[in-house]
């Protein structure tokens, strides 16, 4: 099975980049974050024209919104608020063999990375607490995968020394993500397959006026997996290749290969 996770940065905007990702890397299942749309306008027909028939959503209008599509059967969606005031930023469904499949968009968490003088900062810090939470008490096997906003590794970020004190790299962040991983013993599997200080990025910001030639990458898109899935994990790939497609996001797709 093959598991693939995309921040979109508005699906309809760029359902042409999509469906040529879903044409020429065929997952199983896709993971969306920042959809932007209500539930009512996801455009399901592109997906249900290439066999992608399971569709559960969670939107909301111009903002966040998550989605996992699948062309195998998954059921039993849940929705968690760790946001604490109702943003679309998580859904989760169970896999036809009982695995968990929980698909998050963490808050960017604004420019400066104070909560007393920022308050989206400590959001986003709240909101990593109550994943951690969540995560102490998982009995089930899962699958975490998602935009995390966070590059923890000195080696996910073009430049560690530079990015210190930018939110997404900040100490108080990382070592909240590190919190996060052990609270369910969590396999990051990007840097399972793709071992540190290995260069991996996912995101590069539109500023830059030629993206490849600067390389100012982040990784902030991450596959984690409980010990017993990590175990079945059997290749991990950045499908950076899509950064440069028409009208591309400025995230581009991880895909995760399992041998169930």
């Amino acid at each position: 099975m093959k598991i693939a996770s995309w921040n979109i940065n508005s699906v309809r905007f760029r359902i042409g980049i999509v469906e040529q990702f879903l044409r020429e890397e065929a997952p199983d299942i896709l993971c969306l974050q920042e959809t932007k749309v209500i539930d009512g306008d996801f455009p399901e027909s592109p997906f249900r024209s290439l066999g992608y028939t399971h569709v559960i959503k969670h939107g909301q209008r111009m903002h966040h919104g998550v989605a996992i599509i699948s062309r195998v059967p998954v059921v039993e969606d849940d929705r968690f608020d760790w946001q604490a005031n109702q943003e679309a930023r998580h859904v989760g469904v169970r896999l036809p063999n009982g695995v968990r499949l929980e698909n998050v968009y963490v808050p960017a968490g604004g420019d400066v990375p104070d909560r007393e003088v920022n308050p989206k900062f400590g959001q986003k810090l709240d909101f990593i607490g109550r994943m951690t939470d969540w995560a102490a008490g998982l009995a089930v096997p899962t699958i975490l995968t998602g935009d995390f906003n966070i590059a923890p590794l000195e080696s996910d970020v073009w430049s560690h020394k530079q990015l210190l004190d930018v939110v997404s790299h900040t100490p108080i962040e990382v070592e909240a993500l590190a919190r996060l991983q052990a609270a369910h013993d969590w396999v990051d599997l990007g840097r399972h397959f793709i071992p540190a200080p290995e260069r991996c990025f996912t995101w590069w910001s539109y500023r830059a006026k030629d993206w490849e030639a600067s390389d100012r990458g982040r990784r902030l898109d991450h596959m984690w997996a409980s010990r017993a899935v990590a175990e079945q994990a059997t290749a991990h790939k950045v499908c950076e290749p899509c950064r440069s497609w028409l009208k591309p996001s400025d995230h581009v797709p991880i895909v995760t290969e399992f041998a169930f």
